[in-house]
């Protein structure tokens, strides 16, 4: 176990920290994950504060641990999670929290294969059903993007969660003018991407943000 040091303010851009957490994904693939930033020393060195490389908004799947995907440790990734990543109010602050008041050049949404909420959204539609309880609340807000999903002739989960991964980037950047202004103002790039439960590999789907190579 080893701890990394923090990315120095001045290498802080998101192609430095996509390149951080691409290589992390790369160990974790290949069996040969280093599990950085973990020792009593990190976490004593944490407790004056946290900065965090980049946010993260993931689904709350057991299977999809983030930390553990990209191979990081404490305080390297600000992560807020939900079922089929659907947001509300709160999570929409969380998100700029992480993206404005810590700081991070980089918010990641990332979707997964197999989806439990995306199936569930996919099953109401073709049943007409609704789920018992809140869980119904999850499915409403997934059923826009299944309808999208169909339309387009796809009938699978996997490409549904695509879909729903692209969808939830557009509309961080649409319906926060926060973090529309991060964007706007070069300081971040949101992107999608989608996790193999298969083989482990996280793919981009979704970029939201400055392309020049400076970034």
């Amino acid at each position: 176990m080893s701890t990394i040091p923090p990315i120095k303010s001045d290498h802080n851009t998101p192609r430095k920290v996509l390149e951080r957490l691409l290589q992390g994904n790369e160990r974790f693939v290949n069996n040969t994950p280093e599990h950085p930033n973990q020792d009593a020393a990190r976490k004593h060195a944490l407790t004056g504060g946290q900065h965090p490389f980049a946010t993260l908004f993931g689904c709350a799947d057991s299977r999809v641990a983030a930390e553990m995907i990209f191979d990081v440790g404490l305080g390297d990734m600000f992560v807020v999670r939900t079922a089929g990543q659907v947001t509300d109010a709160v999570t929409l602050g969380s998100l700029e929290y992480g993206a404005v008041s810590v700081g991070t050049p980089l918010l990641i949404v990332l979707g997964h294969d197999s989806c439990g909420a995306v199936t569930a959204a996919i099953e109401s539609y073709d049943s007409g059903t609704t789920p018992e309880g809140f869980v119904a609340d999850i499915v409403a807000r997934l059923l826009p993007t299944v309808v999208e999903s169909r339309k387009a002739g796809h009938q699978d989960v996997n490409s549904t969660v695509a879909l729903n991964t692209i969808n939830t980037a557009r509309m961080l950047y649409s319906r926060s003018p926060v973090l529309a202004r991060q964007v706007d103002a070069g300081k971040l790039i949101i992107l999608g991407m989608t996790y193999s439960l298969d083989d482990g590999h996280v793919h981009i789907v979704e970029r939201i943000g400055a392309t020049a190579p400076t970034d």
